[in-house]
């Protein structure tokens, strides 16, 4: 007789909780930070929202990265990079 392996898709849960600041009240001066999941698009909408952002929003710059892929996180360096760089920063997707 052969033997059945059954998996469960259940995962556990973890313990640990991060603190997340409060978003910024105006973006005046502010440096906003784009990360890129690399789908089509994404790049020309970023362009798009930078400068209006920048026009109406008094933002100082904007700051576009791109992850390897869709389907895999930002690398360490990245989010270290973004998280020096940028004083808030938007995950997009787009096709």
């Amino acid at each position: 007789m052969a033997t059945i392996t059954v998996l469960s898709p259940v995962g556990g849960q973890r313990a640990a909780t991060t603190a997340v600041p409060a978003l910024p009240a105006d973006l005046r001066g502010l440096t906003v930070g784009f990360l890129d999941n690399t789908k089509h698009n994404f790049d020309r909408l970023v362009e798009g929202i930078g400068a209006v952002l920048v026009e109406r929003f008094g933002v100082k710059r904007t700051v576009h990265m791109k992850k390897a892929n869709a389907a895999t996180a930002a690398s360490h360096e990245i989010v270290e990079a973004m998280a020096k760089e940028c004083d808030l920063v938007f995950a997009g997707s787009a096709d």
